[in-house]
């Protein structure tokens, strides 16, 4: 069993933050199967009075999928998201739009859910479309102009997720027109998210606090004896300054993404992140 263990938690130290949530939502409808009525108490209710005896539920119910497909395709569209995410950004920033995407999209539902022309009282809120929304649209926002291949042509981010706000809008009037909200809720906060960090502003630094104690659980390190290390300030991506400044641009590009899957977005200088939002146009 103490094999076992150590087996499984090696191969979870393997996988990204992003890839050990769709962990996380697998064994949660895993465990579904079993006991669906324990699911209940982490759905989000759409009456008001009932979500405020059981508050947890505006970010438990991301976890919720009952229905196989669903579980699937949310799934698999936040692997293909993380793969992008977190070669430029770090994964305390990838869990903040997560979760915050979640608790968006939920305030979405509460507060609009009476006004949908096809809106059933009591159907409640499940899924983790609303989070990967966020992550999604923030990549859109961020770097609007990045090409990326569909099928056999290229498209603009921006292109993607105007569709996907589009058809989200559309849907309101269908009839899953509070999950539509909540997909809204998400779009809103990825947007609004990419917007301010290229002013320089982490609206979600607030919540990185949380976000860390998040973190510490997905991650399993082993001990290791303390080392003191020198950081060399005067050097980009492991390289002289002197260096640097001769490479290509591309050359320079290539450095700095490596130094972002390294130590995160947070760790680049003003004039890297620059040279990278020029890249991205």
């Amino acid at each position: 069993m103490t094999t076992l263990n150590q087996d499984l938690k090696e191969k979870l130290s393997r996988l990204n933050v992003l890839e050990k949530l769709i962990v996380v939502n697998v064994a949660v409808f895993l465990i579904g199967l079993l006991v669906t009525p324990l699911l209940g108490w982490f759905e989000l209710s759409s009456v008001f009075g009932t979500y405020l005896t059981s508050p947890w539920t505006i970010i438990t119910y991301a976890f919720v999928h009952y229905d196989f497909i669903h579980l699937g395709l949310n799934m698999l569209w936040l692997y293909f998201i993380a793969r992008m995410f977190l070669n430029l950004f770090s994964p305390k920033m990838a869990l903040n739009i997560y979760f915050l995407g979640a608790i968006m999209g939920g305030v979405f539902y509460l507060l609009f859910y009476g006004f949908l022309p096809k809106s059933q009282m009591g159907a409640p809120l499940v899924g983790a479309s609303a989070s990967i929304r966020a992550l999604l649209i923030f990549l859109c926002a961020y770097m609007p102009k990045q090409e990326v291949r569909v099928f056999t042509f290229n498209l603009k981010l921006w292109y993607i997720g105007a569709a996907i706000a589009a058809i989200d809008v559309l849907n309101l009037f269908g009839a899953n027109g509070g999950g539509s909200l909540a997909h809204l809720g998400g779009v809103a906060l990825g947007y609004v998210y990419a917007k301010q960090l290229t002013k320089g502003q982490d609206i979600g630094k607030g919540f990185e606090g949380i976000a860390d104690r998040l973190a510490s659980l997905f991650t399993f390190k082993k001990k290791s004896p303390l080392k003191t290390v020198h950081k060399n300030k005067s050097k980009v991506g492991g390289y002289a300054k002197a260096d640097f400044d001769q490479f290509s641009n591309q050359k320079k590009i290539d450095i700095i993404l490596d130094k972002i899957g390294k130590s995160g977005y947070e760790s680049l200088t003003s004039e890297e992140k620059e040279l990278l939002f020029r890249a991205g146009k």
